[in-house]
């Protein structure tokens, strides 16, 4: 692994770990809790992100462009039938870690090819490793904020209070 890659990992890390300290001991209910004007909830920024993960993953260890299954679902910033606490958080971790070894394993300037999008059909881009972790750590870090905000409208808890 570079110092580079090895530096963009565990900037992506850190922010995962505060979106862990946000949900850390929230109950399934709070989970699927709608708390503000917005329609996050806790379960559906894990939800979000761990198809997050998944999907860039596969980006960055398949070559054929081809889109992963579920990219274009709008479903995935909602809470999962019968999604837990312990199940959410368990899927992330495990994407998480999915995600840093194909990333890892990759130079930083290496180009994988993006899925077309269904706004630009036929289109075909390219990103590096380094710009798909860099759009991971900043998709993360937004997100981990909205978790935060909306933890604290649930119980008064937030990541810094609890860490």
């Amino acid at each position: 692994m570079t110092p580079e890659t090895e530096g963009l990992l565990t900037s992506l890390r850190e922010a995962r770990r505060l979106l862990l300290i946000t949900t850390r001991d929230a109950t399934d209910a709070q989970l699927a809790e709608r708390s503000t004007v917005s329609e996050l909830t806790l379960s559906g920024i894990l939800n979000h992100l761990t198809r997050g993960e998944r999907v860039w993953t596969h980006v960055l260890t398949d070559t054929t462009g081809r889109t992963p299954d579920g990219m274009w679902d709008m479903g995935q910033y909602q809470c999962p039938e019968g999604a837990t606490v312990t199940g959410l958080r368990a899927a992330y971790e495990e994407a998480a870690r999915a995600t840093d070894e194909a990333a890892a394993t990759a130079r930083p300037d290496a180009e994988a090819r993006l899925p077309e999008t269904p706004w630009e059909p036929g289109v075909v881009r390219h990103w590096t490793v380094r710009r798909i972790l860099l759009h991971l750590l900043q998709e993360t870090a937004q997100h981990t904020g909205h978790a935060d905000i909306v933890r604290e409208a649930i119980d008064g808890a937030n990541s810094t209070a609890l860490r």
